[in-house]
């Protein structure tokens, strides 16, 4: 983002610059004329339409849908841990142990990892358990229900880590930044050097817009960095029931897990 800034600081800088030294190279006439301010409202509307449009598309898509589905895993750990209650006790402990570990390495460790795009592991560690628990339970009626939730989960989470992944190619995104750069140095070069401070308010206007378009452009296309990110809201509030649950029928020494979801047992 601070890249961003500073290169539309000096195509703003560099339009003026051309306004001062190059036009008088190119235009012969009284040098009073030039683009009017309203001249510059028709590529301010149009660039602003076209990029609003653009941070419209990428809000509803990548950001949409990496926050539907960290509720949608949320809610598919919750169902583990209610379908537990059906369990046999030692396999309703385990599951309900796994569960807030892997909600603890998602909110610790995978999501703080998100926000470069990455994931983590650790959560990984804990639904393989899961796993192992539930082929104690196999041929019970609880079998299934367990199953389903899990399979909901990994395919919720599945889908958060591949929207926290940039969407926009990098090509698409320098190509942008260009056309700020192009137009703002056009705006600049054009308008009167003298009786011009309507034209320079409408043009530093145009530059803030355009940058701060383009920023949202580029915060928008990682939902779990940046300043509009999706925090981690749902999962936590399902590892803070799964916790007060197991814990009313269990000591806090029970769980194989740290508060960063790291294992401290074998």
């Amino acid at each position: 983002m601070l890249l961003i800034i500073v290169v539309a600081v000096l195509a703003l800088l560099a339009g003026l610059a051309a306004n001062r030294f190059l036009r008088p190279r190119l235009l012969s006439e009284d040098d009073d004329s030039g683009m009017a301010v309203k001249d510059l409202v028709g590529p301010l509307l149009t660039l602003t339409v076209l990029l609003l449009a653009f941070v419209l598309v990428t809000a509803n898509g990548s950001y949409g849908k990496a926050e539907v589905a960290s509720r949608g895993e949320a809610r598919a750990v919750d169902q583990l841990v209610e379908a537990a209650e059906y369990a046999p006790g030692t396999q309703k402990g385990k599951i309900q142990a796994d569960s807030i570990c892997y909600a603890r390495a998602v909110r610790a460790q995978e999501w703080p990892a998100m926000a470069d795009g990455d994931g983590s592991s650790a959560p990984s560690v804990w639904s393989t358990d899961l796993r192992r628990v539930f082929r104690e339970v196999e041929g019970k009626p609880v079998f299934g229900m367990l199953v389903a939730a899990d399979n909901k989960r990994s395919e919720e989470r599945e889908e958060r880590l591949t929207q926290a992944t940039a969407s926009i190619p990098g090509t698409i995104f320098w190509f942008l930044l260009a056309t700020l750069v192009i137009t703002v140095m056009a705006l600049g070069t054009c308008i009167p050097r003298r009786n011009n401070r309507g034209q320079l308010i409408t043009l530093t206007v145009i530059t803030a817009l355009l940058t701060a378009t383009l920023c949202i452009i580029r915060d928008v296309d990682r939902p779990f960095g940046g300043i509009i990110d999706i925090k981690p809201t749902a999962i936590t509030d399902v590892e803070r029931q799964a916790d007060r649950d197991f814990l009313a029928h269990h000591a806090a020494a029970d769980l194989p897990c740290d508060g960063q979801g790291n294992r401290t047992n074998a």
